[in-house]
């Protein structure tokens, strides 16, 4: 079930506003049944706001009126249907912790002497979540600090060796499609 936004302020302004039983309320905002009685007491959320759930079109005045009048009735909150044709959502980079960051070029390394002509510089820019320039600057040996060793990116927790075998096998696939 779909709970409105700010479920405590918009159970304490139908507390306020409307004549709503405290379970009808405690439904609709997800909150149970004695929460809502303590804050019509007092004794719960003092000092906060309530958040008006009909200005924030999460609730039509019919509605409320439809739920007053029959105290078995349950809100219904309006959907959204901008969030519903919303397309989903695209992975996001990840997060690469400080600590780890300075290993990046070790791991770019690695993989450019591993794999010289299997992997591209964008595939491995995407591996250990750096940049194409800085892997096209350490694969000519242009890069601004001295890279003296290498480290396996799966080690470091760059990347997982699924991710590597997923860019193996799109590379090599490439490349029997190429000679044939």
């Amino acid at each position: 079930m779909t709970l409105p936004l700010m479920p405590k302020a918009t159970a304490i302004w139908l507390i306020e506003n409307t004549g709503l039983s405290f379970l009808q309320i405690a439904n609709f905002c997800g909150l149970h049944e004695l929460e809502v009685q303590g804050i019509a007491d007092g004794d719960v959320a003092n000092g906060m706001q309530g958040y008006d759930p009909i200005d924030n079109n999460q609730l039509t005045k019919e509605e409320i009126n439809r739920c007053e009048n029959d105290p078995e009735a349950s809100l219904v909150l309006i959907s959204s249907k901008t969030i519903d044709e919303l397309p989903p959502r695209k992975k996001d980079t990840k997060y690469t912790p400080i600590s780890l960051r300075q290993e990046k070029p070790y791991a770019i390394l690695w993989l450019i002497k591993r794999y010289p002509n299997e992997l591209s510089s964008s595939q491995i820019a995407k591996l250990t979540g750096s940049t194409k320039n800085t892997v096209e600057a350490i694969r000519n040996g242009t890069y601004r600090e001295a890279v003296l060793e290498s480290k396996s990116p799966m080690d470091i927790g760059l990347c997982t060796y699924e991710e590597l075998e997923k860019s193996l096998n799109r590379s090599r696939k490439k490349t029997e499609t190429v000679t044939l």
